[in-house]
Formats: structure tokens, sequence, C-alpha cells
């Protein structure tokens, strides 16, 4: 309906992990057992604060992804799924290119800064329209909240929803924030009307 600059790459921060958890749903079953490595512990802020040898089932680290995009969860369910985040990079370029967004190049799993690593805004929202149409990834993407445990210790977490556009507009359903010095502010949203589905 309305473009600006549709077709330009861009890192695209946070709005990665809409693919992450496509990957992820398609990969994995909620209740697989992820064990947390040194390398996902280690991530930057925005984290769940995870600690090496830690585990969780894969249904709450989905929640801990999208509800407050935390960087250190996209980094262990991608080895959970890829064996290394470079190998569920190839995983996500793959399901870019079946989805026909061409311009993609995903490098790293929680869009952390990184070289190469971009989209342009008509081919995220390309993904973005099919993620809207997986039940499993809407219904996560529109939970308020969540409550977990650790495995091993038992842990308890309790993750919000920080996506205020859900509650700023009619028909809201998502879809992700972003955030990073690079790719600056970053928005994806869709919103239900009655004859259509509407995806920014």
């Amino acid at each position: 309906m309305f473009e600006k600059n549709g077709y330009e790459v861009l890192p695209m921060a946070s709005t990665t992990k809409i693919m992450t958890l496509l990957v992820v749903l398609e990969h994995t079953e909620p209740t697989d057992v992820v064990t947390v490595s040194k390398n996902a512990a280690r991530q930057p802020d925005v984290q769940l604060n995870m600690n090496t040898g830690e585990q969780y089932y894969v249904k709450d680290l989905c929640y801990s992804l999208m509800l407050e995009s935390h960087n250190d969860t996209a980094v262990a369910l991608a080895e959970h799924v890829g064996g290394t985040t470079e190998g569920f990079a190839e995983l996500m370029n793959a399901k870019a290119r079946a989805l026909g967004a061409y311009s993609a190049n995903f490098v790293t799993p929680n869009g952390l800064d990184a070289e190469g690593h971009g989209i342009s805004a008509a081919d995220l929202a390309k993904i973005a329209a099919y993620a809207i149409t997986v039940e499993e990834f809407l219904e996560i993407t529109n939970t308020q909240s969540h409550t977990f445990t650790e495995l091993t210790k038992g842990t308890s977490h309790t993750v919000n929803n920080k996506n205020a556009f859900l509650s700023m507009m009619e028909g809201a359903i998502g879809v992700k924030t972003g955030f990073t010095g690079k790719a600056g502010y970053c928005f994806v949203g869709a919103v239900k009307r009655e004859d259509r589905i509407l995806v920014s």
C-alpha cells in the first residue's frame, strides 16, 4: 500500500527474532530441553541472565525470546537447533529464501550488530506476514506475561511483553520491536481489521 526506501538493506536489531522464533518452532518440540552454553550465558543485555549448564524447555525460552527480547536466550535456542549460531544462521537464511525474502542476510540469532546482518523493510514485512499465520507464533507474541522455572535448580522467571503497540491500537496483533546502536529503533507491526490484516 505504501513504501519508503522499502528495498534498502539495513540492520534490523531484534526484529531478527521473528525469524529466530519461526526457525525454532519448525525444528523443535515445546518440551525439548535446552542446555545453556558458556557462549549463550555471556551475551550482552538485554538478557534472561542464564548461567552455563542451566536447562530450560524450548517453549519457555520462546516467551523469553519474544516478550523481553533476551539475547542470551536467542543464542541458547540457536545453538540447540543449529549446533552453532552459524549453523542456525544458515537455517534462517534458507527460510528467508523460501519465503521470497531475498535481501535477507542473517548472521546472528538475536540481531546484535554484526557485519553483513541486514534486510530490507519490504522483506521483513514479508517474513512478518508469514509469521502471523503461524498459530504458535501469534500465541507467544500476544501473551502479556509468562512464568516458568529453570529445570536443574527450579529458579523461577517471569517475562512480560515489552511491545507497547499491542495495547495502543485496536486490533493490534504484534509483532516485534528492536534497538541497537547501528540499527536505531526498529518496529514491525500487524493490525487485524474486519476485511484484512495490515503488516508494516
